[in-house]
């Protein structure tokens, strides 16, 4: 039968609480509640280890609200509303319709209106529609936790299945292998427990979780006592307590409740993730170009208006230039344009496994210049495995890893990624054959503070019993006095000892995570008492060494190139060992040019952070806050910072990034403050969402940097005609109209290709690239409509009040043909345009030639013109086109900021 072996050592009992407990939750009460005895810790919750009465839970509950410990929240009608129209142009366009309405002109107010609606719709409509989608990423199976109660006072208790949002403080609850945590817990009894809080702490395998007892000390060198007495470890790194968000691997535990909902260690991290999001770069941008073109209406609408009342007397007609002048210098289908061009990267980016929670995210990646990776299941794969099993003197040897892999295959507690990866060193089959020859006879698991575990076997061919050790060099090495070399079994000697010591170390020094495999033929062991001499951890031989490593993804030294080509910098923040992840980074070509872990870290104020982020490629043993200031510490040198994270201690970091980076399998808190949601962790994914972000901001550029430019062109024409026409050169109504039919145009630019060269760099919001263009091209499409009005008055003779419908149909047709065409002509360098843009483009220009012979005419205030007006057209169109295209390298290179290139080689680039 099974025997149960007690641990080593013996720790003196700790010292006894402070006769009052902490009253603020929060860290202070968990680290006060981690080192108190189980019988003072009951009293100050007022429970008992039989639990608490129903009555008295049902009070808690009612007193501390729900265990609501999922900090994702769906968003209320009210937040999407107040989202959509807090869009950058929502509120000019409707301070444009009221003053249109107050000038005497509510068709135009409406039509204002109308479009401006259809922004804050479309931005609506993707807000739902990636909510709807955020929630089937959420989605899991409800789960209950076991929980020990009375139903009244003297009676006894039972154990049963509630919901984890039922859970006060001071439940006694149940947990075991496989079960979540569902609130902060103090432990009163643990067998062989093992948890994963790698949401929490960034750790790759779980640890050992134990409640404060005089057979389980705490490890002497991990306790740094601080001044006032307390353990100033990490939470986390405190094996009495759990957490809500971690899970058992293996094991049982019973522990009592000290925190629920928003008063646990986890929701203190997710609520990081629901601080206003600080203004990101496109944010910025977008700022910067709503006061350019705010500067623009304030100095060309009042002109406008002091010239037109100075010449015709007339203060309405003069209101109503103004307005018009206004109406030409705003960018009417800016938000549908930017919505249409967002819409359309975030559903190239889900055919690609990427969600957008955030629209705007969206351009935020074409601005990045420094990602922040995590390595753990970002650069890696986030699991463990077999590489190598060598002798002490570290030659390859199979034996090492087939007596762990014979030892893993009888093991009962469940397995972690170590155990697996041991397991699958079983090459040639030798563990299934010692399955028929050997049977379990006894199973020391894995404990924190020996940090081995053992098996005893008995041979049924041979006498007497097998132990197999396997564990940490450190402490599996000791217990060892003799060494298989040679074939034989010879002393472990000092230098043998040394030997084996130094190459364990080097092993470790790559990065890899060593396990020492010992073993020992013993007689048939007798069932031990505390204290026995006949131990089976003691006089072993050791076989050699089993190497394991977390490996890293094919994609990522590829992912790591692309990012260089990009122009992107890699910073790797992990909370790993130093060593293990600079052989990471080597691996996957990552050149680390600076190390800088934690301690170090905090030893830094913001200013020397900000220096040394410049220099420093790897931050190791990172805390949550930690990461958060080294993602400040970037932005403050000027960066565009995207954090890839899928943890609790992520989401602060997530939050205040320029584009937070989510994973399917995050945890819910890093979910909800990512902007972006991968479906696969491969890097390689997101240096494709950082080239569509940049081809989708591309695409609103060119219409922003082009629209802007021709409505100067249109507010000059406008100012020049106030002082020398009798009537308005183009009536609200029909210069929105105008805008309209040339914001459907470049609807298409969604679909278009983007030039090659734009994608090679990060990209941001550049205004000044916007003013070259309003400067060179503004002025010369307003001398083109000023040859336009010389050559209708010269050669049609349309110059009298009675005749402003045709002259204005006649503008209307020039402008709506060159603006359109100017917009293909300036679209890019990547070739041919695509079909859509083609179609759309020559959609558009056949109707707004076509309005002016329509029913529609009248109601835009137009009059079918002359026949006379086609080689007119032709005579204007051509040569503006022309210069415009003289324009178009400076256009490429001082607004886009793209150099010359090999025809060839862009041709192949071209997607």
């Amino acid at each position: 039968m099974d025997r149960t072996i007690g641990r080593d050592g013996a720790a003196a009992r700790p010292p006894p609480p402070p006769a009052d407990p902490p009253v603020t939750p929060g860290e202070p009460a968990l680290r006060h509640w981690a080192g108190a005895d189980a019988f003072a810790l009951l009293r100050g919750l007022e429970s008992a280890r039989r639990g608490l009465c129903e009555d008295t839970a049902a009070l808690r509950l009612h007193a501390h609200g729900d265990n609501a410990t999922d900090a994702v929240r769906r968003p209320g009608a009210a937040v999407w509303a107040r989202r959509a129209l807090a869009g950058p142009f929502s509120g000019l366009m409707t301070v444009l319709g009221v003053l249109l309405a107050v000038a005497g002109s509510p068709g135009s107010a409406t039509l204002v209106l109308v479009v401006a609606a259809l922004g804050v719709g479309l931005r609506l409509w993707h807000a739902a529609r990636s909510d709807r989608l955020s929630r089937e990423l959420r989605a899991h199976a409800a789960t209950t936790v076991t929980v020990r109660r009375r139903p009244a006072p003297g009676t006894a208790p039972r154990d049963s299945e509630v919901p984890p949002e039922d859970l006060v403080p001071g439940d006694v609850v149940l947990l075991g292998a496989g079960d979540p945590v569902p609130a902060d817990a103090r432990l009163l009894h643990a067998r062989d427990l093992l948890v994963d809080q790698s949401s929490l702490s960034g750790e790759l395998l779980p640890v050992t979780k134990a409640p404060p007892s005089s057979r389980e000390p705490r490890p002497a060198p991990r306790r740094r006592p601080s001044r006032a007495g307390t353990d100033d470890r990490p939470l986390t790194a405190l094996p009495a307590l759990l957490f809500a968000g971690s899970t058992v691997v293996r094991g049982t535990a019973t522990a009592v409740v000290l925190a629920t909902g928003a008063h646990t260690h986890t929701e203190e991290l997710a609520g990081r993730g629901r601080r206003p999001r600080p203004e990101s770069e496109v944010d910025r941008g977008l700022r910067s170009v709503r006061r350019a073109l705010v500067r623009c209406m304030l100095l060309a609408a009042p002109l406008v208006l002091l010239v037109n009342v100075e010449v015709s007397g007339d203060v309405r007609q003069a209101l109503l230039f103004a307005v018009v002048v206004t109406v030409g210098l705003a960018p009417e289908l800016l938000p549908l344009i930017v919505g249409t061009t967002l819409l359309r990267g975030a559903a190239r980016l889900r055919e690609s496994g990427v969600l957008v929670t955030r629209p705007e995210a969206i351009h935020d990646l074409g601005s990045i210049d420094v990602a922040c990776l995590d390595k753990t299941g970002t650069l890696t794969e986030d699991r463990v495995v077999f590489t190598h099993s060598v002798d002490v003197d570290g030659r390859p040897d199979p034996a090492p890893a087939d007596a762990a892999a014979v030892a893993v295959r009888f093991q009962t507690t469940p397995r972690d990624g170590l155990d697996d990866a041991v397991s699958a060193a079983d090459r040639d089959g030798s563990a299934l054959l010692a399955h028929g020859l050997l049977t379990r006879v006894e199973e020391l698991p894995f404990d924190h503070s020996r940090r081995r575990s053992a098996m005893v076997l008995r041979d049924a061919h041979d006498p007497g019993e097998l132990v197999i050790v396997r564990g940490d060099p450190d402490t599996v090495l000791p217990r060892c006095t003799r060494v298989a070399r040679d074939g034989g079994a010879v002393e472990l000697t000092a230098s043998l000892r040394t030997a084996a010591a130094d190459a364990a170390a080097g092993h470790r020094a790559t990065g890899l995570r060593v396990v020492a495999v010992a073993t020992r033929r013993t007689p048939l062991l007798r069932p031990l008492g505390a204290g026995d001499d006949d131990d089976p951890e003691r006089d072993l031989l050791l076989l050699g060494f089993v190497g394991m490593v977390d490996p890293v993804r094919e994609s990522a030294a590829r992912a790591v190139e692309r990012f260089a080509e990009q122009g992107v910098a890699v910073k790797v923040l992990t909370g790993d060992d130093t060593a293990v992840a600079e052989q990471v980074c080597a691996r996957a070509g990552i050149a680390v040019t600076g190390v800088l872990d934690g301690t170090g870290l905090d030893a830094l104020n913001d200013v020397a952070l900000a220096r040394a982020v410049a220099r420093t490629t790897l931050f190791t043993r990172l805390g949550p806050l930690q990461k958060e200031r080294v993602v400040a510490a970037l932005q403050a040198r000027g960066h565009t910072v995207g954090f890839l994270g899928d943890g609790l201690n992520d989401v602060g970091a997530l939050r205040i990034a320029d584009v937070g980076i989510g994973v399917d399998g995050a945890v819910p808190a890093a979910r909800a403050a990512a902007d972006i949601v991968l479906a696969d962790r491969s890097p390689d994914v997101v240096v494709s969402a950082v080239e569509e972000g940049r081809r989708t901001l591309g695409r609103a550029t060119r219409y922003l940097t082009v629209t802007a430019a021709l409505n100067v062109g249109n507010a000059l024409s406008v100012l020049v005609a106030s002082a020398v026409l009798p009537f308005l050169p183009l009536l609200p109504a029909q210069l929105l109209l105008q805008g309209v039919l040339f914001g459907v145009a470049a609807l298409s630019l969604s679909f278009d290709r983007v030039e090659p060269g734009w994608t090679a760099r990060p990209r941001r919001w550049d205004t000044r690239g916007m003013l070259w263009c309003m400067a060179v091209l503004g002025p010369l499409a307003s001398a083109f409509d000023l040859v336009t009005f010389w050559a209708v008055w010269r050669f049609l003779g349309l110059d009298t009040p009675q005749e402003q419908a045709v002259f204005q149909a006649v503008w209307f047709m020039e402008g709506v043909l060159s603006q359109v065409l100017v917009l293909l002509l300036l679209r890019t360098r990547a070739g041919r345009a695509a079909r859509p843009v083609v179609a759309t483009v020559s959609a558009v220009v056949l109707a707004g030639l076509a309005v002016p012979f329509t029913p529609l005419a009248p109601l835009f205030g137009m009059a079918a013109p002359p026949p006379a007006v086609w080689p007119l057209l032709a005579a204007v169109v051509l040569p503006f086109l022309s210069c415009v295209a003289a324009t178009r390298p400076l256009y490429l290179r001082h607004v886009l900021g793209i150099r010359a290139a090999d025809p060839r080689q862009e041709k192949e680039r071209i997607r």
